[in-house]
C-alpha cells in the first residue's frame, strides 16, 4: 500500500532562525504522522537544510534543486555529492517555477533524475500544464512528455524511488484549484503512463502528488481520491499550525 506523504516547498522563504523554530515544533508533528502512517517533511532554503536534519531528524528534509554534475563552473549551483554531505537524500526536481525562471527543460530534469536514482537518492518530479495550455485541452499531451522525457531510460527496478507531484502552473499560488476530479483524473494518467513505460507493478507502487493552492480545508478531499498519495504544499506549509492543520485533516 502506498504511503501518504505531505511535502511542503517553502520556496525562497524563512531565514536559518525561522527554519529552526519551525523545526523544533514540527518534532511533535512528526510523531503525530508516525503513529497515522503518514510521512512528512519540508523542501527549505539550502541555507535551512542542515538546521532542520539536525533539530528534527524524523522530518523528510528535501532540497529544492541540485545539479546533474558534481562539481565545476556552475555558478550559484549545488551538486548532489554536496547535499549527501549535508545528509539530504530527497530532491525537488522541474519545480514549474525552476521550468519558467530558470530554463529547466524535460531534458535537463533527466539528467538530473539520473544523477539522483544513481546515488539512491529520492526526487520529487514536478510535472503540470499552463493555463493556455489547459485551456486548449493540451494537459494530457504536456504531462505525457514530461514524464517520458523526464523519465527516460531510467532503469524499471529505479523508478520506485521516484516520487511525481502533478502541479498545474495554473493552480500554483493562485487561490485557483483544480476539482478533486480534474487532479485524480491527471494523476490517473500519470500512473497509466507510468505503467506504460515500466510495467503495472511499478505503476501500482509509485507514488504520485497533487499540489497548486493546497490548504487545510481541501487538503482531505484531494487525497481521498484513489491515484493521488500525498500533496505538495506551498504557502499552506510556511507556519506549523496550518501544516500541523494540513497533516490533521490528512489523518483523519
Amino acid at each position: 500500500m502506498r504511503r501518504k506523504l505531505l511535502l511542503g516547498n517553502w520556496k525562497m522563504n524563512k531565514t536559518i532562525a525561522e527554519a529552526k523554530e519551525f523545526a523544533v515544533a514540527s518534532v511533535r508533528l512528526s510523531s503525530i504522522a508516525r503513529q497515522k502512517g503518514i510521512e512528512i517533511g519540508v523542501a527549505p532554503t539550502y541555507f535551512g537544510l542542515t538546521t532542520l536534519k539536525s533539530v528534527n531528524p524524523d522530518l523528510i528534509v528535501c532540497a529544492q534543486n541540485c545539479h546533474f554534475e558534481d562539481k565545476g563552473a556552475f555558478t550559484g549551483e549545488i551538486s548532489v555529492p554536496m547535499l549527501q554531505e549535508l545528509g539530504i537524500d530527497w530532491v525537488l526536481i522541474g519545480h514549474s517555477e525552476r521550468r519558467t525562471y530558470n530554463n529547466e527543460t524535460n531534458l535537463s530534469c533527466n539528467k538530473k533524475l539520473h544523477k539522483l536514482i544513481d546515488n539512491k537518492m529520492i526526487p520529487v518530479y514536478c510535472v503540470g500544464e499552463t493555463l493556455s495550455e489547459f485551456e486548449d485541452g493540451r494537459t494530457k499531451d504536456i504531462v505525457e512528455t514530461q514524464v517520458r522525457v523526464g523519465m527516460g531510460d531510467i532503469a524499471p527496478d529505479k523508478v520506485k524511488n521516484i516520487v511525481i507531484a502533478y502541479e498545474p502552473v495554473w493552480s500554483i499560488g493562485t487561490g485557483k484549484n483544480a476539482s478533486q476530479e480534474i487532479a485524480e483524473d491527471v494523476c490517473l494518467f500519470i500512473r497509466q503512463t507510468v505503467r506504460g513505460l515500466f510495467g503495472e507493478t511499478i505503476s501500482k507502487n509509485v507514488r504520485i502528488l497533487y499540489g497548486g493552492s493546497v490548504k487545510p480545508e481541501n487538503v482531505k478531499s484531494y487525497l481521498a481520491q484513489p491515484d493521488i498519495d500525498g500533496a505538495l504544499v506551498g504557502g499552506a506549509s510556511l507556519t506549523i499550525a496550518s501544516f500541523e492543520e494540513l497533516l490533521r485533516n490528512v489523518a483523519d
